[in-house]
């Protein structure tokens, strides 16, 4: 097999299990709290940093939801079986950078890893997210030449891989639908949320040699699992989340 092909089999089959990428960071994030503390051991500043850090994961959320919002059924989205895709976006936020998805999964990737403020477990994150998704990249890039071919080759040549150039800017040929995003990305919100919850628990409680459960944090994950719990079931019963095309 040569590189080129091993490349692709290797990134078709880490995009099939793309969504496992945190089980690569559970014994470095056990390792951190070997170490964690607050900042300057106040509370109050440890919670403006977690704000920080969510805002951070939110603005990845954030282009996630614009991205799967304005684009047509069978593009963007959660596929997780295989590489594919019946149009080739090139306009909206496809117009100024090739992987939108991936960018708003290394924002929302990157606050979560800022939690602990040590510099080498965001390294670490940032290290292993490249190495994973180069290879899902390079799988995708190669489908989408083999099935556009000079369509594609024109828009890779002017739209950079990760980094949004926004002189590039074209309108999506599709208004953005907030129904269509929010019942595709209903369930990274419940992560996001989820995620914090976990590590702020775990922190206060290695903190403080005890188990602490922080009511603000409970509050906003139970309140986040009922608003996901009402859209899965409004998704799963109803229409009303669902937009012909989208």
């Amino acid at each position: 097999m040569t590189l080129r092909e091993n490349m692709e089999s290797s990134g078709t089959w880490l995009f099939r299990w793309r969504s496992f990428l945190p089980l690569f960071l559970i014994a470095p994030i056990l390792l951190a709290f070997k170490v964690y503390q607050y900042p300057y051991q106040s509370h109050r500043l440890d919670y403006i940093w977690e704000i920080g850090c969510v805002s951070i994961s939110l603005f990845g959320l954030a282009i996630r939801f614009f991205t799967v919002g304005s684009v047509p059924k069978g593009t963007s989205g959660r596929n997780t079986k295989r590489v594919k895709g019946d149009f080739l976006n090139t306009t909206g936020i496809y117009s100024i950078v090739k992987h939108p998805l991936y960018l708003g999964n290394f924002v929302i990737g990157l606050g979560v890893s800022l939690f602990f403020r040590l510099w080498w477990v965001t390294s670490l994150f940032v290290l292993v997210f490249w190495t994973y998704y180069e290879r899902i990249i390079f799988a995708e890039e190669n489908f989408l030449q083999k099935t556009f071919s000079e369509k594609y080759l024109k828009w890779a040549h002017e739209t950079p891989t990760f980094l949004p150039k926004l002189k590039n800017w074209k309108p999506p040929k599709l208004a953005f639908s907030f129904r269509t995003a929010l019942r595709k990305e209903y369930d990274t919100f419940m992560a996001i949320i989820a995620s914090f919850t976990f590590l702020e628990i775990l922190g206060d409680s290695v903190v403080n040699g005890r188990l602490v459960l922080d009511q603000l944090w409970l509050i906003l994950f139970l309140l986040s699992g009922l608003m996901n719990a009402t859209l899965r079931m409004i998704d799963k019963k109803t229409k009303i989340l669902r937009i012909d095309g989208r």
